[in-house]
């Protein structure tokens, strides 16, 4: 399994991704789903992805493969972010296609999701995720960031604190929190954990981070959340047995 955020905040974007792959319990290993890519001064973009590692292989080397021959299409001559996440929805489909026979049947589950990010030009930064039909969203004022994979376990503390003023480096600390937490409740998503934190207008990726499971930082983060949850949970208004009422009894 994959998890892997894309926060699109007033400063800038937060990248995260895990590095677990696996093909079944016995079959563990990491490969990265955080790729750069090398584009022409005026962009930067990056993908995060999610799903079948075959897939995401393919469209990946395509994308790189159209970039070089300089395609009609390519990540270098597209105008927008949205421009680029139609190009990488195509392409996905496109590969999805090769593993299905006529009858829509395939021997393996081939669909892949990606996270667009990135800045171009002097369009405002931003990030896209490309479902695996090939269309896609952009993250809004009131949900300010883009998950792809295991999702669930990460959400709650997003939702909560994430939000368009969020600081950058307190909106990167968040999206750590987020992996560790969906790390520490599913044992398929696991490190190295990549992040990226890039400042609007830089148009350079010089904030890369990559923290294996005994990182220091990654470990002192973990326990300094832990720690402040107890307090939290320790502080909240005790609940009074004045208000308690009796339970009805049906059986």
């Amino acid at each position: 399994m994959t998890y892997c955020i894309a926060a699109s905040i007033n400063e800038g974007l937060i990248l995260v991704s895990d590095s677990r792959t696996n093909a079944g319990i016995d079959n563990v290993s990491t490969y990265g789903k955080m790729h750069a890519f090398d584009t022409t001064e005026d962009r930067k973009i990056v993908l995060l992805c999610a799903g079948n590692l075959a897939t995401t292989q393919a469209v990946l080397e395509q994308l790189h493969r159209d970039k070089i021959k300089d395609a009609e299409i390519n990540i270098n001559n597209v105008e927008c972010l949205s421009e680029a996440a139609a190009y990488l929805g195509h392409v996905s489909v496109e590969k999805q296609k090769q593993h299905i026979n006529p009858e829509g049947q395939s021997a393996f589950n081939p669909s892949a999701s990606f996270i667009l990010a990135g800045q171009i030009g002097d369009e405002p930064h931003g990030a896209f995720m490309v479902y695996a039909e090939g269309n896609s969203i952009t993250s809004s004022a009131n949900t300010p960031f883009l998950q792809i994979g295991e999702s669930k376990y990460g959400k709650p503390i997003l939702d909560r604190f994430l939000k368009l003023d969020t600081p950058i480096d307190e909106a990167a600390r968040c999206c750590l929190v987020s992996m560790d937490s969906t790390i520490r409740s599913n044992a398929s998503v696991g490190p190295p954990v990549e992040m990226l934190i890039y400042r609007k207008d830089s148009f350079k990726f010089d904030e890369y981070y990559s923290f294996d499971g005994d990182d220091d930082y990654l470990l002192q983060l973990r326990r300094s959340w832990e720690n402040k949850l107890r307090e939290a949970i320790g502080a909240l208004p005790v609940l009074s047995k004045a208000a308690a009422k009796t339970m009805r009894i049906d059986l």
